[in-house]
């Protein structure tokens, strides 16, 4: 993607948040970063680094996978190239979300996520009921070849009633208000990754 067409994007996604609250953005990244991408997830499995995921945050957090069933690894600026240009290109994404919408967005957490075949993830909100930081959702998907038959959608609960299902194809990503927007992850016949992060304002803790 040209810096033109990648300003351009980021245009019409801070245009979609302002309009529906949500954004769906096909080859967000270039096909040689996607595809490096979902090999350093791959790598990372191999050698035992994603972890089944829980639910809750804290000492409250519990692995439940009758609610989720993928296994994660947090990124750290630095872990490899490929992760500080999606690092980069998310903080960028942040500045201008900020300067479309002023949410006072401060940063971005966010880890690879491999969901086995079958896993899936049950309807949910990305915010937490005593920790309002999170609040721009966004997912990038590395799944080349994806087919319809194989599953693995995102579906998202709209403000309208009615639903969305994002298959989760390669260099695909969506951008939501973390606090607006219910999803849920639909199981897949497939092995399913992807990159899953927040862009997070400064929260109401006393700290």
């Amino acid at each position: 993607m040209t810096t033109e067409a990648q300003t351009a994007c980021l245009t019409r996604i801070v245009d979609d948040l302002a309009e529906q609250g949500w954004s769906l953005q096909p080859q967000f990244l270039s096909q040689s970063l996607t595809t490096a991408l979902a090999h350093e997830c791959r790598k990372r499995a191999a050698q035992g680094a994603l972890t089944p995921a829980g639910v809750g945050r804290g000492n409250q957090q519990q692995i439940s996978e009758g609610l989720r069933g993928d296994h994660i690894q947090w990124l750290e600026p630095g872990d490899s190239s490929s992760s500080d240009v999606y690092l980069s290109l998310l903080d960028e994404l942040r500045g201008v979300i900020n300067q479309g919408l002023y949410l006072g967005l401060e940063d971005f957490e966010g880890h690879f996520a491999l969901y086995p075949p079958g896993a899936f993830y049950r309807k949910h909100l990305d915010r937490f009921r005593d920790d309002d930081r999170r609040t721009v959702s966004a997912v990038l998907y590395l799944n080349e070849d994806w087919q319809a038959e194989q599953g693995g959608a995102l579906r998202l609960y709209l403000k309208d009633g009615s639903q969305r299902d994002v298959l989760p194809e390669a260099g695909t990503l969506v951008i939501f208000l973390s606090a607006d927007l219910p999803h849920e992850v639909l199981p897949a016949s497939r092995e399913r990754l992807s990159l899953t992060g927040w862009l997070r304002r400064r929260g109401n803790e006393p700290w």
